[in-house]
Parts: C-alpha cells; sequence; structure tokens
C-alpha cells in the first residue's frame, strides 16, 4: 500500500487516476513526489490540487487532484495544469 508522508496517510487511486497516469508515463513514485513535496492548493471541500513542475518533463505542471480526508483518495493525473487564483 502507498502511503503519504506529508499527510500520513494512506495513497489510493481510482481507475481514473491509474488510467491517466499511464496515458502521462507516470509511476507511482512520481506521483508520491508530487504529493509529498508539490504545492498545495485547496480546492474546496476536501478536494486538492497537488503540482510540481518537472525540469527534465515537457508536459509540465504535473498535478493530481486528490481528496483528502482519512486517505488521499487521488481522482486525476493531469498535465499542461495551470493553477486558478
Amino acid at each position: 500500500m502507498m502511503h503519504s508522508a506529508r499527510f500520513g496517510l494512506p495513497v489510493v487511486l481510482t481507475e481514473h487516476a491509474r488510467l491517466r497516469m499511464a496515458e502521462r508515463n507516470m509511476d507511482t513514485a512520481l506521483m508520491l513526489k508530487i504529493i509529498d513535496t508539490g504545492t498545495l492548493k485547496d480546492a474546496g471541500n476536501g478536494h486538492y490540487w497537488l503540482y510540481k513542475h518537472l525540469p527534465d518533463r515537457a508536459d509540465n505542471l504535473l498535478c493530481v487532484a486528490a481528496v483528502i480526508d482519512n486517505a488521499v483518495v487521488v481522482k486525476t493525473i493531469m498535465h499542461h495544469w495551470e493553477p486558478r487564483s
């Protein structure tokens, strides 16, 4: 089972997130790096965007959309993401 050091919680992936990870050539280690060291932006009602620029990738910003409660539930993975103010 995956675990987030940042939140001290297990990390669970939806099937949609698994498909998007494969499409965006992302492994679980990279996803956990974004969760644990990326910028956290509150999207409201327990939903968050966690994103990070990775200089060796051309499809930045990479973003993990998640619900954080008693687990970090990853809903999807996005690339070429732009934070809204």
